[in-house]
């Protein structure tokens, strides 16, 4: 509901007036010589508390002190402090022989005599009008609304007010794509916080005021409001070739902290114009009823396997390089995942940074929150609506620690062991399973176990090789997650989402789909006889490939096929509705994939789940 017109406009509404309330506050105050500022930060879990405040010198003080330090202390040290910033103004007056001093500050001279030094001012905090008692300790002593006295200055104490500790805007920002910054606060609360996009009226056409640089080019810009006051802005293409602002003001729905602004380091390119993903948002333009789960598989195509000369010349020679680039891709991904309104995101692939750099700050803004499990140079992430989830538990695994030392596994384990060459191979795999088990947030009764992996990839002949590795990881995996779904959480349904790098005439999806493969398949032997390592599985999931088999989800100059799979428990649910994938056209117009128009050589499935 809160996603209608009318209701967020209300919204804007009442977020204007907070901030202008705010300003008007803050601007009648200073008109009346109200009270300046001093932050606490003061954090049970750490020893020291900080202590910020501007002296009437100008000199800004960031303290550091013990919170376990008698209040005397710091009021001590507070008086020296400002005594020197005393005696430096005084000297950069006398040097430029400015006139007679005039100011309102302490001093120890006489009538008619030499400017002597100044004495220290007195400093004292007071609480509810009363002066607080040296001995008490500060953590105790300095509280939200307490004064502190320095001199004739008083001071508004504001303890732990709300503040960003990280604030950051894309480096490569396009026509078109949603400009999701990246937040860090304290205190606070992205949705109790206050946002404020500016454009600029002309690139560098107005001539910076004298002696004001600007950090971003020759000449100070000026803006234009652009209207939009939330977090995300998406530029359209009258503002190509503009630089963005953002001002943003930290708040938890009561306080407001300190304001900040932010212009971009680069200006609105242009757009790609239509993107393979287009024509499928228009069947996920809403995000689902309850019943529903919408759930998304995507290898995403990690930057370090991106950015070599070997995936230049070998892998994608005919996508532009400047497609392959991080910054350019981040944009596609941000908004074809965001464009699906999606309730479960497993994703295979991501790099460290592009999950903590790129995709939490984009999913946060549309709701959903992740967790990442690392491989080796990059991992799996699995996303999940906070409206209608939360996180209960994760399960996640690496498949050869888990062989070699889970009771779970002792009995594949001993089948292995008499197999060296092929044992040894699968020990040396990297490839790891991400579990995580999600509660719905109106009925806690429902829960459900949500799998994602990657499964080893040869790079070469993909669906012919290591079949029998992927196998054994296969085994691994449903092992783990009957535990999990029957053991730790009885008869929870499970979805398994991933790049099992399998087509549909592998060992691995029969494997998969029928609940058993025999010791005698040729995948067994799909390595050569040296690594032949014959033996029959079983496992006891009803499973179903939700998207049934595409001709292919995965499409590169040198092979195309189906390799990637949403698996689902039969028992407990059921499709509603697939999300077309790309036509043939779009996959092929640029001829393969990624290219200017796609971000990875994947495609991502996506479907409407029902619980039964």
């Amino acid at each position: 509901m809160w996603r209608l017109p009318g209701v967020r406009a209300a919204l804007r509404r009442i977020r204007t007036a907070v901030e202008q309330l705010s300003r008007a506050e803050a601007e009648s105050e200073k008109a009346a010589g109200a009270m300046e500022r001093a932050v606490v930060r003061c954090v049970p879990s750490e020893p020291k508390l900080s202590l910020s405040f501007a002296l009437a010198d100008g000199s800004h003080k960031n303290m550091q002190r013990d919170q376990s330090e008698p209040l005397g202390r710091v009021l001590s040290r507070i008086a020296t402090n400002a005594l020197k910033g005393h005696a430096k103004a005084a000297a950069a007056k006398k040097s430029r022989k400015s006139r007679p001093n005039a100011s309102g500050g302490a001093s120890c001279s006489g009538p008619g005599s030499e400017p002597a030094v100044a004495c220290e001012p007195v400093v004292k905090l007071y609480y509810r009008e009363e002066a607080v008692a040296e001995d008490v300790l500060n953590v105790d002593a300095w509280q939200d609304g307490a004064v502190l006295q320095i001199g004739d200055v008083k001071y508004k104490v504001e303890r732990n007010p709300p503040a960003f500790t990280e604030l950051q805007l894309p480096r490569y920002i396009m026509a078109g794509f949603p400009v999701c910054p990246k937040l860090g606060l304290e205190f606070g609360d992205p949705a109790g916080s206050l946002f404020r996009w500016y454009k600029e009226a002309k690139p560098g056409a107005a001539e910076p005021e004298v002696g004001v640089p600007s950090p971003l080019s020759p000449s100070c810009p000026s803006w234009t409001e652009t209207g939009v006051e939330e977090r995300v802005y998406t530029p359209s293409n009258a503002d190509i070739g503009l630089r963005l602002k953002l001002h943003c003001t930290p708040g938890d729905g009561q306080r407001l902290g300190p304001s900040r602004e932010l212009e971009s380091v680069c200006r609105v390119e242009a757009g790609p114009g239509t993107c393979t993903f287009d024509h499928r948002h228009l069947y996920t333009k809403k995000v689902t009823e309850d019943a529903f789960i919408r759930t998304v598989s995507y290898n995403i195509l990690a930057d370090t396997y991106a950015q070599t000369d070997f995936s230049r010349t070998v892998l994608y020679p005919y996508c532009a390089p400047y497609a392959l680039e991080l910054d350019y891709r981040q944009n596609l991904i941000q908004k074809e995942l965001t464009g699906y309104n999606a309730d479960v995101i497993c994703l295979q692939e991501v790099d460290r940074a592009v999950f903590s750099d790129s995709l939490v700050p984009a999913l946060e803004a549309f709701g959903l929150e992740g967790v990442f499990r690392i491989k080796q140079h990059e991992g799996l992430a699995t996303f999940y609506r906070k409206s209608k989830f939360s996180l209960l538990s994760q399960h996640d695994i690496s498949f050869h620690e888990a062989l070699e030392s889970d009771l779970l596994h002792k009995e594949l384990l001993e089948k292995l062991v008499l197999y060296p060459s092929a044992q040894e191979k699968v020990l040396q795999r990297s490839s790891v399973l991400q579990v995580s088990v999600l509660q719905s947030t109106k009925d806690s009764s429902k829960r459900i176990c949500v799998a994602n992996t990657h499964l080893y990839c040869c790079f070469t002949h993909i669906y012919l090789q290591c079949g029998y590795i992927r196998l054994i990881q296969m085994a691994v995996a449903l092992a783990h997650i009957r535990h999990v779904s029957c053991d730790l959480y009885p008869s929870i349904p499970v979805i398994f989402c991933g790049d099992f790098n399998s087509t549909p005439s592998t060992g691995m999806y029969h494997y998969v789909i029928n609940g058993s493969i025999p010791e005698d398949h040729e995948d067994w032997a799909s390595n050569g006889e040296e690594e032949r390592c014959n033996m029959s599985l079983m496992h006891f999931f009803k499973l179903k490939s939700a998207c049934g088999e595409p001709a292919y989800t995965n499409y590169v100059g040198g092979f195309h096929g189906c390799l990637d799979y949403i698996f689902i428990d039969l028992n407990a649910l059921e499709v509603e509705q697939v999300i077309p994938l790309p036509s043939h056209e779009e996959v092929t117009t640029h001829q393969a994939l990624p290219s200017v128009s796609h971000p990875s050589d994947h495609i991502a499935l996506v479907c409407d789940l029902k619980w039964k």
